[in-house]
């Protein structure tokens, strides 16, 4: 995956994706037994290219690496990547990157009638409630996170 920092924050670093170029993978169609172990093919012909399965919209999409565990409860950890689509319309309950008071932040959005939160998933953290006071974007919405094991 080729990608250019864009912004480093304390909370999260963001790239650019650079979707130009094709990666197939070997990929195993018929799953990966979980439970029992089960025959396995030495050689598969069937690929992924991730680019193509990740990304639906490549224009505006980017990647973030998480800094912090105020998301910990969502299954969002310290080191895990993200992949943000600044094209999805924001809903309620969905993860955003949100730009707030000069700073980048990953949290669930509440959208209520009045007023907008950010919910993180860590009862460490208190909710953010934004007024018309706070400089406040909702810069994209989270689609995948990758992990690292």
């Amino acid at each position: 995956m080729n990608t250019t920092r864009i912004h480093t924050s304390t909370r999260i670093d963001i790239y650019s994706a650079h979707t130009e170029s094709e990666l197939l993978l070997p990929y195993v169609s018929n799953g990966i037994s979980a439970g029992f172990p089960s025959p396995a093919l030495d050689f598969t012909d069937i690929s992924i290219d991730l680019n193509k399965h990740l990304i639906s919209h490549p224009s505006s999409t980017f990647y973030g690496r998480v800094k912090g565990n105020s998301m910990k409860d969502e299954g969002i950890f310290d080191g895990d990547l993200l992949v943000i689509d600044k094209s999805l319309e924001p809903t309620n309950g969905k993860i955003a990157i949100c730009y707030i008071d000069g700073e980048f932040t990953v949290k669930k959005i509440k959208i209520e009638q009045d007023s907008c939160w950010l919910i993180p998933a860590n009862k460490d953290y208190k909710p953010i409630q934004v007024t018309s006071d706070n400089d406040f974007l909702i810069w994209g919405i989270v689609t995948y996170v990758i992990k690292s094991v």
